[in-house]
């Protein structure tokens, strides 16, 4: 309920601020001269909201994780052995999967997790748990930080932003048809947009955002096993295989903030219709698809 009631907070506030910056522009009307649909104008709005939303997420990505977090970042000439290793590794996975030099960070929770984070790929965050440093060897923690490299290195925290947009787009562009239609329709009103536009598109877009999760969520399952396979190729299979064996061994609920629980290594645990709004796969699925790797 926390992620739903995240979405429609986080679309509502976008949505109300953009409104009034889009009606000034004259790009937020969705009615022509003859108080018919314009579906170019609505369109228009409806990318602006949905791609802005999704892309200010993205840019703040780095900051918000910290915040939430509490994350540390480590000094790359701290004298602590521990945060100089977790930094030297994360050094050579980069250079080997040829991206920019994460920020490495440590953020204090008994879960074993960790997250990686920004922009883009040369402009990014990989943060390791206290309790993933207590709960695992170092050729596990190894094979985590390679997940969390790879995931920098296949570009998907932008492409969950991009996939966030245009699903965005939607849920804006086919709630506010759904409010018209029904004003229209059902509450005949003739000239502009009475109350029910405004309840039928808020309630529509609760509906259809809930829906549209679903597609971001199956994106989210796929990216999980192709930075598991990156991660094997940068540590090792076996290493891969040990930490998410590790993680199986603790598991629990990700306790990870919702706003950053795709991003982690390990996720929330769901059956049936639950599984459909799953961030993860589950581990015995991930394990499996590593040693079935050729």
């Amino acid at each position: 309920m926390k992620r739903i009631a995240l979405f429609l907070a986080t679309n509502i506030a976008i949505l109300a601020v953009l409104s009034v910056i889009l009606a000034v522009t004259g790009v937020g009307s969705m009615l022509d001269e003859s108080g018919a649909i314009d579906f170019v104008s609505l369109l228009a709005f409806s990318a602006i909201v949905g791609f802005v939303g999704s892309f200010m997420s993205l840019a703040m990505s780095k900051w918000t994780a910290k915040k939430m977090t509490g994350a540390k970042v480590i000094d790359p000439n701290s004298h602590n052995q521990t945060e100089r290793w977790l930094y030297e590794t994360v050094r050579r996975q980069a250079q080997q999967a040829g991206i920019g030099m994460p920020e490495v960070a440590i953020y204090n929770a008994p879960e074993p997790n960790a997250f990686a984070t920004g922009m883009n790929r040369n402009n990014s965050l990989v943060a390791v748990s206290t309790g993933l440093m207590n709960a695992m060897g170092q050729d596990e923690v190894e094979a985590v930080l390679a997940h969390e490299v790879s995931h920098v290195a296949n570009g998907d925290m932008v492409t969950m932003a991009l996939i966030q947009g245009v699903v965005n787009t939607f849920v804006v562009f086919l709630s506010r048809i759904i409010g018209h239609l029904v004003d229209r329709v059902v509450f005949k009103t003739q000239n502009g947009h009475g109350p029910a536009f405004w309840i039928t598109t808020i309630f529509a877009q609760v509906v259809l955002g809930i829906l549209a999760s679903m597609i971001t969520m199956w994106f989210s399952r796929q990216r999980e096993f192709r930075a598991d396979a990156g991660g094997a190729h940068l540590a090792g299979r076996e290493k891969m295989i040990a930490a998410l064996e590790a993680l199986r061994r603790g598991a629990g609920e990700n306790e990870l903030p919702d706003q950053l629980a795709a991003f982690g290594i390990s996720g929330h645990i769901g059956q049936g219709m639950k599984r459909l709004f799953m961030s993860h796969p589950p581990l015995e699925e991930r394990i499996q698809a590593l040693r079935e790797m050729r």
